[in-house]
C-alpha cells in the first residue's frame, strides 16, 4: 500500500475550511534547510528547493528499489520570521527569514537519511548543496489554520482574518508564520492555488 500522510494527518492538511479552526500539530520528522531574504529573488532560495525536493525523491525512490515502504512525497511547507516577529510584514520580504521542510514519514530514520545524502552525491549535480540539509523533529502543538485559495501575494486578508480569529478565542500567537503549499505555482492558475496558513498559539 502507499502511504499518504496527507490523508493520515487530515485535519493538518485538509483543503475546504476557509474559515479559521484550531489544531494540535503532533511531533513530525522533516528534512529541511534554512535562509535569509525575499525567495521571490534569490538564486540561493532556488538551489535549496531543488536541494529539498532532491533528498525527499532519492530517499522514497531508494526506498522503494529495496522493501515496501512505498509513500506520497509531502507538500512543501514553509516557516517565515523576522527578528523582531511584531513587525513580521509580508510586504517586506527582504528582511525576512525561513525554513522550508518536507515532513517525512514516522519510518524515516537518520540512518535513512544519511543513507539517501550518499545516494544524491553519486549524481554529483551542480546545483546541489547536501550540506544545506537537516534531518530533526518538529512540534508545533496548539495552532491555528486557516485555507487561503488565490496567489501568494494576496494572502493578506487571509492572515489577518486568522489573527482577528486567534484575538477573539483568547489566544496569543507564540510560535512562526506557517504555511503549506497544497498546489504547484508551475501548473497551477494563481486563482487556484491552495495555501495553508498555520500559526501556533497559547491561551491568554
Amino acid at each position: 500500500m502507499n502511504l499518504d500522510l496527507k490523508k493520515v494527518l487530515k485535519d493538518l492538511y485538509d483543503t475546504k475550511k476557509t474559515e479559521p479552526y484550531f489544531i494540535t500539530v503532533p511531533k513530525l520528522k522533516i528534512i529541511s534547510c534554512s535562509g535569509y531574504g525575499n525567495p521571490n529573488n534569490s538564486a540561493f532560495f532556488q538551489k535549496t528547493m531543488s536541494t529539498l525536493y532532491s533528498i525527499a525523491y532519492t530517499i522514497k525512490f531508494m526506498l522503494k528499489k529495496t522493501d515496501t515502504s512505498h509513500y506520497t512525497v509531502m507538500p512543501l511547507e514553509g516557516l517565515w520570521w523576522t527578528d523582531e516577529i511584531s513587525t513580521f510584514s509580508l510586504e517586506k520580504k527582504e528582511e525576512w527569514k525561513w525554513k522550508v521542510f518536507i515532513v517525512q514519514p514516522e519510518f524515516i530514520t537518520s540512518e535513512i537519511f544519511d543513507s539517501g545524502i550518499k545516494e544524491l552525491l553519486k549524481k554529483k549535480k551542480e546545483d546541489i548543496d547536501t550540506s544545506l540539509l537537516s534531518f530533526e523533529c518538529f512540534e508545533e502543538g496548539l495552532c491555528a489554520q486557516i485555507l487561503h485559495i488565490g496567489p501568494y501575494a494576496q494572502e493578506e486578508p487571509t492572515v489577518k482574518k486568522l489573527h482577528e480569529f486567534i484575538s477573539l478565542e483568547g489566544y496569543e500567537m507564540t510560535g512562526l508564520h506557517h504555511e503549506v503549499y497544497l498546489g504547484d505555482p508551475r501548473r497551477a492558475a494563481p486563482e487556484k492555488l491552495k495555501t495553508l496558513i498555520r500559526q501556533p498559539v497559547r491561551k491568554i
